[in-house]
Order: structure tokens, then sequence, then C-alpha cells
């Protein structure tokens, strides 16, 4: 069995990874170096502290080992932007990350171009299989770290007294009259289906191994909650009423003082909420799909409305074969999409991608239109699930240090599915499992609802 990968792979590889490196820098272009020093929450993390965590793991994990002769940047970093690999090196705090004033932003974005150098290089020079797999890991670590750069920069400016704006351009400021269509529900066959990813490409160890499930029948919603809908659960008293709550999560309301989504504020009787955008009346946004809400808020919202949230299980069944289509980060929205730029995304995709060559086949036309139901499956938002977040039967975390990437989190933490708006397009497929504590809100995370 050769150790190497095809010249044709590599290239692809090469491009995706120039691609990756570049985008992040593209998002860091409107941030000022002071911006990139807020820690706004523990759950966040230092602009400038993602740029050099993403090229520490290349230098860690791809270099070190696979590029001969290869010596390390500063070996202080080798510590200093580890982040959770106890089996690799000791690593500071991670609430002390914003206190890092050095190295600055110069010696780090120096440090990014030494690393992209060499991999370069390691690409060039017919590395083997396994070095080609953790390059394509490393891509997929970096866009997940381009979505965390954006949600924990919209934490930092929210909670900035002058409100600043990431992006000023774009917002959309046409008033949305009422909801959208009533909610409707999807019929979906029970039975035995399989789970998890199949076939050749990229995954993480998390998505496997296909399995088998047992589902009974059930329905999805065709949409995601909308910001209007949700604002009808807070004027009933959704926050005051203990009787829709998980134990848990009624103790989150109270400690916490939850009133409405994170980034939605009251002023005047009249409700606002902050996005990369700036702030926007609800009035603009009513027809948006709800977003930065924790798994207690969506489960307390899915009792409120008489249903419940599905199961990741009964969420990727439905979405497993749909085009990869909605709004990713590469739209540029920046935001959860108003219900007529839906259809739009779809369309658009559509006439881009031939299915075909994605492994991915379209739906027959439905009486909506040529689209696929159920609507907004991927992008806009995470969509919360009922699945506590833990391994497949059969599990084995990758060897090594990297085994601690996924699956060492398999504990206190539920699954969301199908990408945000903050989210890379390439990085999702219908068996990508993400994963919060039910308490974590300043994700673009919202509802989708589920029936019997």
């Amino acid at each position: 069995m050769s150790t190497t990968t095809s010249p044709a792979v590599q290239i692809a590889l090469a491009d995706r990874f120039r691609s990756a490196r570049q985008r992040t820098l593209t998002i860091c272009e409107r941030l000022t170096p002071e911006d990139m020093m807020v820690q706004s929450t523990p759950e966040a993390s230092p602009v400038k502290w993602h740029l050099a965590h993403t090229a520490w793991f290349f230098e860690s994990f791809v270099l070190r080992e696979f590029l001969p002769g290869y010596r390390l940047f500063n070996a202080d970093f080798v510590w200093l932007f580890n982040s959770y690999y106890q089996t690799f090196a000791s690593f500071p705090e991670k609430r002390l990350r914003s206190s890092f004033s050095r190295p600055g932003i110069e010696e780090i974005l120096r440090f990014r171009a030494y690393v992209d150098e060499a991999v370069e290089r390691l690409l060039e020079g017919n590395p083997e299989s396994e070095a080609v797999k953790r390059i394509e890991l490393g891509v997929n670590h970096e866009e997940q770290h381009q979505e965390l750069i954006l949600t924990d920069i919209l934490n930092a400016f929210y909670v900035n007294p002058l409100r600043p704006v990431y992006r000023a351009e774009g917002d959309d400021q046409r008033v949305q009259i009422g909801h959208p269509d009533l909610m409707r529900f999807l019929r979906f066959e029970g039975g035995v289906r399989e789970a998890g990813h199949a076939g050749d490409g990229f995954c993480f160890d998390n998505e496997s191994p296909r399995h088998k499930v047992w589902l009974e029948p059930y329905a999805l919603a065709e949409r995601l909650v909308t910001c209007g809908e949700y604002a009808d659960f807070i004027e009933d008293g959704g926050y005051r009423r203990p009787d829709l709550w998980l134990s848990d999560g009624w103790n989150a309301v109270q400690d916490s003082g939850w009133k409405a989504p994170l980034y939605w504020g009251n002023h005047d009787a009249e409700w606002s909420i902050f996005t990369l955008c700036g702030e926007q009346p609800l009035a603009c946004r009513k027809n948006a799909p709800v977003s930065n809400l924790s798994y207690y808020e969506a489960d307390a919202y899915a009792r409120w409305a008489g249903h419940r949230l599905p199961t990741e299980f009964e969420w990727e069944a439905a979405a497993e074969g749909r085009l990869i289509a909605g709004n990713f980060l590469d739209s540029g929205r920046l935001m959860p999409s108003q219900a007529s730029e839906v259809a739009e995304d779809q369309v658009a995709h559509s006439k881009k991608i031939d299915p075909s060559s994605q492994g991915v086949a379209l739906l027959p036309e439905n009486p909506a239109g040529p689209f696929q139901r159920p609507w907004q499956l991927f992008g806009d938002c995470w969509q919360w699930t009922s699945s506590a977040y833990l391994g497949y039967p059969g599990f084995r975390p990758l060897p090594g240090s990297l085994g601690e990437y996924n699956g060492k989190f398999m504990s206190g933490q539920m699954v969301l599915r199908g990408g945000s708006c903050a989210t890379p397009r390439a990085h999702i497929r219908a068996s990508y499992r993400n994963f919060f504590t039910p308490s974590t809100r300043w994700q673009f995370s919202g509802i989708r609802l589920a029936s019997w």
C-alpha cells in the first residue's frame, strides 16, 4: 500500500490550505490590534490567540513530525499557544489568554508566515499520507477557529459600551411584517437507518464509525424558529414559567437573569438585536431565525410550542443526501438570513454546484419550488438536538495527543447540527457533530422543532 497521496489530491489540499489561511487573515482585516486582545467571556479567546493557536496546530502536529530539519519558530510557543492537549505540553489557564500582551501581533503574523512556508514545502515534497491527513485536519481546525473568531468578536463588541460595528455595509433594514408561513412539519419514516460518516472524504473522529440506529416515525419542522416567534414566547412569560424548563435550565435563568436570547435588548418596550452588522430593531429581524440560545432555552421553547427538539439521528436522517446549500460564512451576510433569502441561497448554490460531483442528490421538486425541504438544514444557525454528545458504538479517538481533539469532551455536552452563518460551507457535512455545554449562548445556535 502506498504511503503517499496522489499529486491531484496534494494540489487540491494545497489550494484549500492557502484559501483557509488567507480567509482567517481577511476576517481580521476589520479589527484593530486592541480588538484582538479582548477576551470578553471565559468561553471565548482573543483573536490574537486564535491566530497563533492555528499556526501552533500545524507546527505541533504536522511540521515537527513530518518535515525533516524543521526548526521551531519559538520554543515558548509550544506551550504558550497549546489549548488543552494535556499529553502534548503544559499550557496557561484559558481565562488568562487576554493577558498575553507579548508576543505582539507582528510576531504572531511572522509565526503564521513561517509555518505557511514550511507547510508549502512539505506539500511540494511528496509527503506521506499521514502528513496529508494531518494537514487536512489542520485546515478543518482553522475553519473552526474562523467561526470562533467571529462569535468571539461579536461578544466582545456587544459588551463594549460603544457597541462597535464589525461590518456596517449590507445591513438589512427592511421592516418584516408578521411571521413567515405557519410552521409546518414534514413526516419521516422510522425504521433502521445508518448514521455517521460514509465515504472516503474527511471527517472528524467523532463522526465515526458509521452504525445502525432505530428511529420511530417522526416529523421535523419545515424551517427554523424565527425571532418573531420567539418574541411571542417571551411575551407569554416564557422566562417566568418554571414549568417549561429543565431543572438546570431554570437555575440558569434565575442565576444569570436571562430574560431573552443573548444580544437582545429592550429599550422603551421595543426589542433590538445586536449583530456583527450593528444593532437592529426586532422589526427588521422578525423573519430571521432566532439565534444565540442555550440548549435550555431551545428546549423550553419547544415545550411551550407543544413540540420537542429532534435527536441528532433524526436530524441526520433528514439531512443525509441533501445539497449543502444555505447561508454560510461564504455569503458574507454574517447573521441568520431573512425568510425571503433562504430560497435565494439554494437557487444560487444549485446553479454553481453539480450535485453529482459532490456525491449529493437533489430531491424532487415540491410545491414550494425547486428547493429542498426542510429549509435551512445547513447554515444560518447551529441546531440544538436532544442528544447528549457521546461516542458512537466502536468509537476510537485518534492515536496520540490528537485523540484529545474530540473524545475528551464526551461528557456534559449536547450535540448541534447543520452549521451557521459563520461556518465555511466546505466545512459542513450531514454527519458533522458540533457540541457545547447546555448553557452555551455565545454561538449562532437556534431551534428546529420536532414531533412524533
